[in-house]
């Protein structure tokens, strides 16, 4: 009997501790609604308005038709080029993930009878993406074509041959996609937990007291602390593409000034998060928490190294902007398999840095500078 009243007042007394500590509510409750929407809404292996570029060198009202039909399904998105060059160009920048060559000679050679071809050349760097893309275009151009022969009632109707091709990646190696988001990955987890836990080390130890005795301003004091892991994260991230390039084979086309200057810039992002939290919390049990919530599942989902981030919704895709391995991954798989691209590079910095800003000028704000 003493026993169970014991073993009652300690539950009790647990029961009053989980409801006093606000991190076993967001534990229990929270954090599993955030992960099921972001796992029911975020991951996904189809992939919906795929973007295509579709050069239009025929004009006639075969060849439009032909474009009507790609722009009513939901499963690509067409964007209409006059130029080829130009097309080309927008793969090569990522912005579209194929490219659809319909020929100037395609309605004459359909209405005589021939077997007219368009040639089709999908962006081998998204691996997946590439074969769902040829698939869809496959499927489109034959509903078309069956549309045609009822419509025409000729059952000669002659099928549209596609001449497939793959920039980049002629192989269609998973690994060439796979490993660069993996770098990315693991210089997030990296960056992140090594300064998550720097500040929040300084309070549980009691040696912040004595730091804010000194003259040096939050500032300094993020500098300071900065300069070691910045340095300790780079030598990782070379230790990181060397094993990419002589163990796993991938090819190297950008140049290592471009790597340095965008690894630089990211991993800035990455450690700002780190000491953001580590001010926030104060707790290094709490922060090591939040810096593997915060880097290791947005990072793997929302970054679009494993999945297609334009086949998630609006909302989870919108949410992939703020994280700042959504721009390292592009310019990783940029680096590794087309070479130096500086419109993409400069654009994807300058989200990075803007994400970095952001981190380092809330962390500096919430930083006292003497003890209250």
């Amino acid at each position: 009997m003493h026993r169970l009243r014991r073993l009652l007042a300690l539950m009790k007394k647990e029961t009053l501790q989980v409801r006093r500590d606000p991190s076993c509510i967001l534990i229990a409750f929270v954090l599993p609604m955030i992960l099921l929407f972001i796992f029911g809404y975020g991951l996904s292996l189809d992939a919906k308005h795929v973007k295509l570029a579709v050069v239009m060198e025929d004009h006639t009202p075969m060849a439009l038709s032909l474009w009507d039909a790609f722009d009513k399904t939901k499963y690509v998105d067409p964007i209409r080029f006059d130029h080829r060059k130009d097309a080309e160009e927008a793969v090569v920048n990522s912005h579209v993930r194929g490219l659809l060559v319909i020929r100037d000679d395609f309605s004459q050679q359909l209405l005589a009878g021939g077997k007219p071809s368009i040639q089709l050349i999908t962006d081998g760097v998204e691996t997946n993406t590439a074969t769902i893309l040829e698939n869809y275009v496959l499927g489109v151009i034959g509903v078309w074509a069956n549309h045609q022969k009822r419509d025409r009632g000729r059952d000669n109707f002659s099928p549209v041959a596609i001449e497939s091709r793959v920039y980049f990646n002629p192989e269609l190696e998973t690994r060439y996609a796979l490993v660069p988001g993996s770098i990315a990955l693991i210089m997030a987890i990296i960056g992140t937990l090594l300064t998550s836990l720097v500040v929040a080390r300084e309070w549980e130890r009691g040696t912040m007291e004595a730091m804010l005795a000194t003259p040096s301003g939050p500032f300094d004091m993020l500098f300071g602390k900065f300069v070691p892991y910045y340095v300790l994260g780079m030598a990782s991230n070379t230790v990181c593409v060397l094993i990419a390039v002589h163990l796993f084979n991938l090819p190297f086309r950008g140049s290592v000034l471009s790597l340095f200057l965008i690894s630089s810039v990211f991993l800035i992002a990455s450690l700002g998060m780190g000491f953001w939290i580590s001010t926030l919390t104060k707790n290094q049990f709490l922060a090591s928490q939040m810096a593997l919530i915060l880097a290791f599942l947005p990072n793997l989902i929302l970054s679009g190294a494993i999945y297609e981030i334009n086949s998630m919704p609006l909302p989870i895709r919108t949410l992939t902007y703020f994280f700042p391995a959504r721009y390292y991954v592009t310019c990783l798989q940029t680096i590794f398999m087309t070479g130096d691209i500086g419109t993409l590079f400069f654009r994807n910095i300058m989200c990075m840095g803007a994400i970095a800003v952001v981190f380092f000028s809330v962390t500096i704000r919430i930083t006292p500078e003497r003890l209250e």
